[in-house]
């Protein structure tokens, strides 16, 4: 275990942090504002009528008429600087002169601090602020993204820097020096250990203490807390704005309380247009879930058919069509349209919704629940805020959704609460569904997958895009359009689609968009030892720089067409192929150049070798012997739920 950095507190600071923190962090009733409606109705992608929000239909406005134009430009333009030789049809789509811009988004996945960084050594190449990435032919696209998602550790890299302003991501891993770092971004604080941040069991049994304090307020508003009320308390001193290394013990500030996440709709980065459009991904956990539709022989505790809920930065529900409906994000809590809560939206909280810190651990090795750091947090949160049926496992909202409203379709609908777990708890922990909403018309992904497909290294397989595809087919094959992927991890592996990029959709119907999948599948080809195999609770500056370090190789290596060589130097122009290729399809140009050899090179041909070897991958993590705190976390809401 890696060291950890903090080594005393004062009992007396603890107690001055309950009071400050935790009136920040406390839900508010007020009178609903004018017009105020609680439950908009999304519609349905079949029967023509899907609606976005007006909020984000205006946002996403915006960003084409003030931002997009120049973004593409400047990416073309750091691209044509390397010299590339590109079809013509690439210059026209990316200056405008063709049949409209791409529309892409980018999805971060699940896993963790290693996703977080992972996530971040990815868009760093991507960034048009990085002079390395412009100078490669990369920076740019995140500027250009119209959509960005994030689940579970990609929650924690997505929700960070849409609240800090859409900083660099140096800046967001290491933060900045600022004369007010009590409202300023102190980076993520990853040397310090999220679950032990202290030297002494004692002093950690006290760090929890305050965090539990911390949520007394909204506990005596009369609203129910749980596990990951604690958890967001120290999300806030990690992935909000207001903590650094020097003042992570003073026990006199905020340390991200009131800082929400509907706010994040007032940063300059926002109000200018200039962030992609964030969400946060989380699963319904529900007592009525069908569990028939669980993934079969996985750790995964959600049944599929439950709804994949989404937490943008103005409203909670889902596109699905067994809810179709959303609640406003700054008004979450509220029950009806006279008396409004504010509040309810903490930054930390919504992160904490999307990733649960205990979702996981291997009963190989300490199978109780006693042994899990999950289990003194509800100790003393049981101890301190006794509670009777209310479900500690999971992120609890009062349920908007209650009603006539939704009873025909939402699962939920009888209930008083509704509760959330972490994004991949149903097994897609590659946030991928917001971005086939039919109605934001997103043609091109580019998936970032660091989740864990192994039972044995912390290496991606592909598991979280087979389980996407395997529910869409079967539950929603009208809802949304998905391009054919694989449908094992082995076919992934005995096919290295994991690491290398690998476009998927290629030749498939363009109804569905184009999936451009990088993956931490491997080390990097130019043999340098694996740094980005791991699960730690904490990292050191050092390590973390050479953490993003390694990713920037991977990301940047592509895929030689010369197996002896560790990079291909074509990627940027073949990565500009697959970003503008449906745009291409809807011009009626057909591919031409580099761009042929570059699909002919990237593109997943539909084979199914490696599927043979399915009986003997014991090792792979979806056939492993893993299994989920669920089976605690189910009995908890099976009793509490009655």
């Amino acid at each position: 275990m890696l060291p950890t950095l903090l080594v005393a507190s004062s009992l007396s600071l603890l107690a001055v942090a309950q009071s400050a923190a935790s009136l920040a962090y406390t839900p508010v009733y007020g009178k609903c504002p004018t017009g105020f409606t609680l439950v908009r109705q999304a519609g349905s992608s079949a029967t023509g009528n899907q609606t976005l929000s007006s909020q984000e239909a205006a946002y996403i406005n915006g960003r084409i008429s003030n931002v997009l134009p120049n973004a593409w430009k400047t990416y073309l333009s750091n691209l044509e600087a390397t010299n590339a030789s590109l079809p013509s049809y690439v210059s026209d789509i990316l200056n405008g002169n063709s049949s409209g811009y791409p529309n892409l988004g980018i999805a971060c996945s699940g896993g963790g601090w290693r996703a977080s960084m992972f996530g971040a050594g990815v868009m760093n190449v991507l960034d048009g602020r990085n002079a390395a990435s412009v100078a490669l032919g990369t920076g740019g696209l995140l500027q250009a993204a119209q959509y960005l998602t994030g689940l579970s550790g990609g929650s924690s890299l997505v929700g960070s820097l849409a609240q800090a302003n859409f900083p660099t991501m140096d800046v967001l891993a290491f933060g900045m020096n600022s004369t007010d770092p009590t409202n300023a971004w102190g980076g993520w604080l990853a040397q310090i250990n999220q679950e032990a941040p202290y030297t002494n069991a004692t002093q950690n049994m006290e760090y929890i203490q305050l965090l539990v304090e911390e949520v007394r307020g909204k506990f005596e508003a009369g609203f129910a807390v749980s596990y990951v009320d604690v958890v967001s308390r120290d999300n806030g001193r990690h992935f909000v704005n207001g903590t650094d290394v020097n003042n992570f013990a003073d026990g006199s500030l905020l340390h991200g309380a009131g800082y929400t996440w509907s706010g994040v709709a007032n940063v300059s980065t926002f109000l200018s247009y200039e962030q992609p459009f964030p969400i946060l991904v989380a699963t319904l956990l529900s007592p009525n879930g069908n569990m028939s539709t669980l993934v079969p022989n996985s750790p995964f505790i959600i049944p599929t058919s439950n709804p994949i809920m989404e937490l943008n930065v103005y409203e909670m529900g889902s596109y699905d069509p067994t809810l179709a409906a959303f609640t406003p994000m700054k008004y979450l809590g509220t029950m009806n349209e006279s008396i409004c809560a504010t509040n309810y939206d903490q930054t930390g909280l919504i992160m904490g919704a999307s990733g649960d810190w205990d979702t996981y651990y291997n009963t190989s090795v300490e199978s109780s629940f006693e042994y899990s750091s999950m289990y003194p947090i509800i100790e003393v949160l049981n101890n301190t805020l006794p509670q009777t049926n209310v479900v500690l496992a999971g992120t609890l909202f009062p349920n908007s959704f209650h009603g006539p409203a939704t009873e025909v379709t939402f699962i939920d609908a009888g209930e008083t609460i509704i509760a959330m777990s972490d994004g991949g708890s149903n097994g897609e922990a590659v946030p991928i569904q917001p971005l086939l909403v039919k109605a934001r018309g997103v043609d091109t992904i580019f998936a970032i997958d660091s989740n864990q497909d192994w039972g044995t290294a912390y290496w991606s397989a592909g598991g979280s895009l087979i389980n996407t595809q395997s529910r869409i087919n079967a539950l929603f094959p009208t809802t949304y359009s998905f391009p054919p992927v694989p449908i094992n991890v082995s076919e992934f592996i005995a096919q290295n689609l994991s690491t290398r990029p690998t476009f998927f959709g290629c030749d498939s119907s363009t109804e569905a968009p184009l999936i451009i999948y990088l993956a931490n599948g491997g080390p990097p080809r130019d043999g340098e030892a694996p740094l980005t195999n791991v699960a730690p609770n904490n990292v050191t500056t050092e390590q973390m720089r050479a953490f993003l370090n390694q990713t920037y190789t991977i990301a940047t290596q592509g895929n030689p067409a010369n197996a002896s060589s560790s990079i291909d130097l074509e990627w940027p122009a073949c990565l500009a192929c697959g970003i503008v290729d449906r745009a291409r399809n809807r011009s009626g140009v057909e591919r031409s150049g580099i761009c042929s050899s570059c699909f002919e090179r990237y593109c997943w041909n539909g084979s199914t070798y490696g599927l043979e070897v399915t009986s003997g991958a014991c090792s792979l993590y979806t056939n492993g012997g893993w299994q989920m705190v669920g089976a605690v976390a189910m009995s908890l809401i099976l009793m509490t739920f009655i």
